[in-house]
Order: structure tokens, then sequence, then C-alpha cells
């Protein structure tokens, strides 16, 4: 089968092949920090070898669990935030009808929603409006149980759906995936007696979708977790060559490096197939929370063209040159259609006439390449066959292991995330939460100079 590609042609008026090469030792190096697990970090290893060691045994339980949800809900609200629900939604919203929730749902195929990512009072009371005469379950992802936004969420949605549902039922469609031992989520799945699915220890969330955070969600939506975890077991194999060229993550991980040390401080992720938006959202978590520290760092960034090329493609084309673009680009579409031909020919479209959607957008797609390369912009490719779980499994993985290689390029942690931190204490300050007394008398005083 087909692996995805790398192409990092149109980089290379920007860069030289002699200046790249020269990555290969200090590649190794970081790959060999990596296998060893002697860099910063090294507790949160766990999701460099998850591919090859998730057991049938383990997906024949997320599946029949999964089963059990689809069976009895007609929605599923996912509840977590960051990394506990963006991979998830975006192999999700990847393999989805664009167009599902105006369809009548067959039985047995939940729609699903997503809570706890946000604060916002407006989207929480439409949502549990919504969920009002619905058969609805929940699945409920933290780690601690006491991140703020999922927190909340989850109060207010096991309120609804017990008394909704019953207690009884709700046992059997509220789903904690936590950690093994600790923690209010473990405290309240343990208490209620809910199926729950552990959260490896060594495992980031943003590097958690192989694991139960992500592969739950999937499932329940009814997608192939075995052909997801069996694509990204693909690219662990792929990945672990020691011969730069032969590596696409590693090679990857360089070209980028290569480009920040030469003033390209911000990589654009683009798609040209809108499934994969949410996708671009999880990417933006992934490298922006691994790399920007010690003030450094590749700022990431994402476009969805062509719809943003008439937005933000002007500024791209002619703006401050510290941009470089990875364009990741699905080959072949899962369906066919044709521009028809029209007699009056208004639009002036009949030189189309004839061919498949996608040829014009694959034009599209390298007409930009070409002029945002000749405007001043390198450009990396990134081509996957076509877009299932298979493809969906190699790209996460692929990214995940660049992620990690980049990381100890730039000589930061790439696995932390101190800056996190920062704005949730002066959050629970402001709202005089116990044990935080100090910091909310600090805060008030800074507001009332």
């Amino acid at each position: 089968m087909e692996n995805i590609k790398l192409n990092i042609e149109k980089t290379l008026g920007f860069i030289s092949k002699e200046k790249l090469a020269s990555y290969e030792p200090k590649v190794k190096a970081c790959m060999e920090t990596l296998e060893k697990g002697t860099g910063l970090g090294n507790d949160f290893l766990g999701w460099l070898h998850l591919p090859s060691s998730i057991t049938q045994e383990h997906l024949d339980d997320l599946k029949a669990t999964a089963q059990v949800l689809r069976e009895n809900c007609e929605v599923v609200v996912v509840a977590g935030i960051g990394g506990s629900y963006l991979g998830a939604r975006a192999v999700i919203e990847a393999m989805s009808d664009s167009f599902a929730w105006l369809k009548e749902k067959k039985a047995g195929q939940p729609v699903i929603l997503f809570a706890g990512h946000n604060i916002g009072e407006d989207y929480l009371y439409e949502l549990t409006t919504y969920l009002q005469d619905k058969k609805f379950g929940i699945i409920n992802i933290s780690k601690s149980g006491t991140t703020t936004e999922t927190a909340l969420a989850f109060r207010l949605l096991k309120e609804q759906c017990e008394r909704q549902r019953g207690k009884e039922m709700a046992r059997k469609v509220i789903v904690a995936v936590t950690d093994a031992k600790k923690g209010a989520a473990r405290t309240t799945a343990d208490k209620e007696g809910y199926k729950s699915f552990i959260i490896p220890d060594n495992v980031g969330g943003r590097f958690s979708v192989l694991t139960p955070v992500g592969l739950l969600p999937i499932a329940v939506a009814g997608f192939d977790i075995e052909q997801l975890v069996n694509g990204a077991r693909e690219m662990e194999k792929v990945c672990a060559s020691e011969n730069l060229m032969e590596n696409p993550s590693a090679l990857y991980a360089a070209t980028r490096n290569e480009l920040y040390q030469n003033g390209k401080k911000i990589e654009i992720l683009v798609n040209f197939q809108p499934k994969l938006h949410y996708f671009m959202e999880w990417w933006k978590q992934l490298f922006g929370e691994s790399e920007g520290k010690d003030h450094k760092g590749i700022y990431p960034s994402s476009v969805d063209f062509s719809t943003d090329l008439h937005s933000m493609g002007q500024w791209i084309q002619e703006g401050e040159r510290t941009i470089y673009e990875t364009v990741v680009s699905v080959e072949t579409p899962n369906h066919e259609l044709k521009v028809p031909t029209d007699a009056e020919n208004l639009d002036g479209l009949n030189f189309l006439a004839g061919k498949r959607i996608d040829e014009v957008n694959k034009m599209a797609e390298l007409g930009t390449q070409l002029a945002h390369v000749d405007g001043g912009v390198p450009n990396m490719r990134v081509s996957v066959p076509m877009l299932n779980e298979f493809y969906l499994g190699e790209l996460i993985y692929f990214f995940e292991k660049a992620c990690g290689i980049s990381g100890y390029l730039l000589e930061v942690n790439p696995f932390n995330q101190p800056g996190v931190e920062a704005y949730k204490k002066n959050m629970f300050a402001l709202l005089n939460k116990p044990g935080y007394e100090a910091e909310s008398k600090a805060i008030q005083a800074r507001l009332n100079k």
C-alpha cells in the first residue's frame, strides 16, 4: 500500500541542499534521544511506540463500549478540551459526510457533539436545550477531572442525563476516560460505576489521539479504529529510518527548522479539502504547545483553501516574508462529480465541462503553490493518497514523530506546557477559588491601580 509522502523541492530555492544534509547527524541524535528517553520530557514518550503496542483485546473493548453507546444513544457528547477532544474531532470531521447533520439519522448512528472546550454560556445553554428531548450519552475525557471547562460541562451534562434517562441508564451511557488511580474523574467513575478507560501517564494530551481519548469517540462515530491504528503502525516503521531523506518525519523536522533559522518564523498548514479543517486545529495544538517555549518556536497557523485565498491570500502573497507553507494534499477524493455543460455559458465555464471538480481543485492548488513560491513563500507538500482511516493514522503519527524531533532540534522540552497554567492561576484568583487567596489579593491590588 502506498504511504503518505513529503516533497520539499519548493523549499530549496530558499534553503540549500547542503545545509539541509548537515541536519542528518543532528536529527539522528534527536531520534536517539527519543528512543533512549534521555531528553527533556522523557516521562511523556508513551506515544512513540504506542501504535505497535495497541492490542486487539484493547481495540475490541473500545469497540464493544462504542457499540453500547451507539445502541442506546441518539446523541453522544464528548466532553474534553485541547488534546482531549481535538484529535477525535479531527478524525471524525475528516471522515464524516459534510451534511450528515441535515440527514435522517440511521439507528445505531448517534450524532457526535462536543462540549467542555469552551466556557460559552450561550453554547452550553443551546446544547443542553437541544438535548432536552434526546436520548444522549457522555464520554467524559479528563485526566484530573478538575479542568474548569470540561468539569463545568460534565457537571451540567451528568445532571441532565440522570434527570432525563434515570440513574441506571446514565451509568450505562456515561463513559470516563481518565487517570488509572487518582483524580476527581476517576473517583466519580468508580463511585457511579461508569465504564472507564485509562489515559496513560506517559502520553500527553496533544499526543493522545491513539489512546482511548481519541479511539473511543471515533469508534462511536462509526469509523474503523483498527485501520486508524494500522496506518499509524505503518508510519511508525517508516519513521524509524535514520536516513534523513528516507524518513519523512525527520526530513520535515529538519526542513522546518532550517527555514526557521533563515527567518521563516510562521508555518501555515494548508488544505484544499474542507474536511481537514479540524485536523489543522489538532496540528496547531500539537506544534504550538510543544515548541512555543523559551521565547522561541515556529508559530503554527492554518488556512482552508481555496476559501481563504479570498481573505488571507493577499497577505500570504505579498505580506511580510516570515512565512512558509506546508500543503496537505489529498490525491484522490472519495466521490466523483463532473462539471456540466451549459448551453448559454453565461459564466464562461464551458471550458471546464466534463472535467472532474477535483481536477479544478488540483489546478487551484498547483497555481497557488507556484504563485506563493514566486512571491517568496517556501512550500512543502504532504501528499495523502486518499482520505480514510488508514492514511489519517499515518498522518497523525507522521506529525507526532516530526514534532518530537523538531522540538529537540529547537532545544526545548516538546512534552510540557508550563505556559498553559498562567491563565488558570489568574482565572482562579479572580473567581476566588479556595486556596488562591493570596493570588486573589494580589490581582485585585493590581486591578485597582
